[in-house]
C-alpha cells in the first residue's frame, strides 16, 4: 500500500539536522583506518540540512520494503550477548535469516557481517577493539556496482546464477538497549530520492575498496523514524535491489540528533546485519 500525502502531513514530527553530501565535483573518497601520510581520512564535505523526521509508528502497517524501502518487524532474540561476536554468529545469525525469509519471502538468505555499535559521548573512539560510532550522515551501504560484486566476493562458485534471479541487501537493525532515546536512525522514502543524488564514493579498507552512495540534498526528501525503539523490534533497511521496476531500491539513512531525547538518556547500543537475499522471481 502506498502512503498518501494527506496521511503523512498528520505524522508527528521532529526537526533535526541531517547531514547531505556537499556538491562536489570530485568522487567522495574514507578511509577506515588511519590514512597514508598527507591524505585526509575523508573527502566527504558535509551540508548540514534542517528538516523535519516524520514518527513513522502511526504508519508502520503502510510501509514496505519494496515501496519506501523500509519497515519494522517484531522479534524476540534469544541472543544473551550481542557484544559476543560469537554467540551473534551462532544464534542470531539464523534468526536473521529466518525473519528475512518470513518478511520477503526470498528463497535464500546469506548473512555475510554485523556491526556493533556503542556512542561514545565526545566523538569517535579509535582505540583498538572500541566498537564502531553511529554514523550522523546521509547514506546508502551498497551501489548499483557494489550489490552485485558483494555476491561475487562471498559467493564466487555461485555469484552468476544468483545474480540471473532477483537479489537485494538488507540491513537489520536494533538496539542492543531500550527503549532507544539516544541517536536515532532516520530513513529516507526511497521513492522520493532522484538517482542522480545517490554519488558513488569510496570506502577504503585496508585490502578492498568498497562503494557507498553518499546523498545530495532535495527538499522533496521525506524522512521518517521509529521513536523509542524496543529490543525486540527490527528495522529492515533495503540498501541495493537488483530488479529496477520496483520503486524503492536504495534507502538512504543516518544517524541524528532528536532534539526531544532527555539529557540523562544511555548512549545509543545497536546492532546491524547484513544479508544477501535471493529470490527465484
Amino acid at each position: 500500500m502506498s502512503l498518501q500525502s494527506a496521511t503523512v502531513a498528520t505524522l508527528p514530527w521532529v526537526e533535526a539536522e541531517l547531514n547531505y553530501l556537499a556538491p562536489t565535483s570530485e568522487r567522495p573518497r574514507t578511509y577506515t583506518y588511519d590514512p597514508p601520510p598527507g591524505e585526509p581520512r575523508t573527502t566527504v564535505v558535509n551540508q548540514p540540512r534542517r528538516l523535519q523526521i516524520a514518527d513513522a509508528r502511526p504508519i508502520l502497517s503502510e510501509l514496505s520494503l519494496d515501496e519506501e524501502g523500509f519497515g519494522l518487524v517484531q522479534h524476540r532474540s534469544a541472543v544473551r550477548d550481542f557484544y559476543d561476536d560469537a554467540e551473534v554468529e551462532r544464534v542470531y545469525y539464523p534468526e536473521a535469516e529466518q525473519l528475512l525469509k518470513q518478511a520477503t519471502g526470498a528463497h535464500r538468505v546469506h548473512i555475510f557481517d554485523h556491526t556493533v555499535r556503542r556512542r561514545v559521548p565526545g566523538g569517535e573512539d579509535r582505540r583498538s577493539g572500541a566498537h564502531r560510532q553511529p554514523v550522523p550522515r546521509v547514506h546508502v551501504d551498497h551501489t548499483e556496482k557494489s550489490g552485485p560484486q558483494r555476491v561475487h566476493d562471498l559467493l564466487p562458485d555461485e555469484a552468476d546464477r544468483l545474480l540471473r534471479g532477483r537479489v537485494q541487501i538488507i540491513n537489520l537493525w536494533r538496539p542492543i538497549r531500550g527503549p532507544l532515546r539516544d541517536a536515532p536512525l532516520a530513513v529516507c522514502d526511497a521513492r522520493t530520492v532522484q538517482p542522480e543524488q545517490l554519488v558513488p564514493s569510496d570506502l577504503v579498507y585496508q585490502h578492498r575498496v568498497g562503494e557507498t552512495y553518499s546523498v545530495t540534498f532535495d527538499p522533496e526528501h521525506r524522512w521518517y523514524y521509529v521513536p523509542n525503539m524496543s529490543v525486540d523490534e527490527v528495522l529492515l533497511l533495503k540498501c541495493y535491489e537488483s530488479r529496477t521496476d520496483v520503486p524503492a531500491r536504495f534507502a538512504p539513512h543516518t544517524a541524528f540528533t532528536d532534539p526531544t531525547t532527555p539529557p540523562d538518556a544511555p548512549p545509543r547500543e545497536s546492532i546491524e546485519l547484513r544479508a544477501l537475499v535471493f529470490h527465484t522471481t
